[in-house]
This record gives structure tokens, C-alpha cells and sequence, in this order.
């Protein structure tokens, strides 16, 4: 079982972002920037293009308000979207507020955030997703 079926189970705690019975997104640990949040598959499938095709149309379906939040939301350009999927074999997408493509760049420092920052992010994208907190 990996890391990510244990959040979905709730054996591990997270910030989550939203939910529905196929998907599940929730902010990263590491963020490469305030917003980052990861989007996976409620089934544990290693690499992106393993996923069927409905699953993989979804999965973008599911990130796309998401996305958009995190657009409303947080000083950028855009939402970049990244899949690198090497620490965690579990297929995820990372959404994460840029202004350039080198914020996508993993090699780079991430953010430490406190667990009222993380609280404060995860208030703010389910507002704007409509959900509350």
C-alpha cells in the first residue's frame, strides 16, 4: 500500500483539497510554491500512462477546477501541471501556481510551511472551489 493509499484511507492525515469516488487532491508537504496541491487516482496504478483511458480523461477532468482555483487564488500566470511520478509509485499530478517554467523546477528548494499556513491554504482553494472549509 503506498503513501498516497494511506492518505486516502485516512491512515495518514493531509490538507484536503477535494474528493470525489474516483480522485482524491490534497496539498503537498513539500510545495514548491503556496497552492501546490497533488491530484491522484483513488486506485493504486505506478505510472500515468498505465491508467486507462477513462481514468486518465478523468484524473485532468477532476484537476481541472482545481486548477482554476488555484488560479483565482494565488499571484501567477497560470497553473502549471507536472508528472514526474519517481518518489511515490502512485500515478500523481502536481498543480502548482507559476509565474515562469522554472517553478517547475524540482530541483529547486520547497517551501516549509506550519500547519496554520497549510490550514490557511486549504481554506482558501475549497472556498474558491466552492466548498467551504
Amino acid at each position: 500500500m503506498t503513501i498516497f493509499s494511506k492518505i486516502i484511507a485516512g491512515e495518514i492525515p493531509c490538507y484536503k483539497i477535494a474528493e470525489n469516488e474516483r480522485f482524491f487532491a490534497f496539498l503537498d508537504i513539500a510545495p514548491m510554491a503556496r497552492g501546490h496541491v497533488l491530484v491522484i487516482p483513488k486506485i493504486e496504478v505506478d505510472k500515468i500512462f498505465d491508467l486507462d483511458d477513462d481514468y486518465l480523461a478523468e484524473l485532468l477532468v477532476f484537476a481541472k477546477p482545481i486548477g482554476r482555483a488555484i488560479e483565482r487564488t494565488f499571484d501567477c500566470n497560470r497553473c502549471g501541471l507536472e508528472v514526474i511520478g519517481l518518489d511515490v509509485p502512485h500515478v500523481h499530478v502536481h498543480l502548482i501556481p507559476i509565474h515562469s517554467a522554472d517553478d517547475l523546477n524540482f530541483t529547486r528548494k520547497k517551501l516549509s510551511l506550519s500547519p496554520g499556513e497549510f490550514k490557511q491554504v486549504q481554506r482558501q482553494l475549497t472556498e474558491a472551489l466552492g466548498q467551504g472549509a
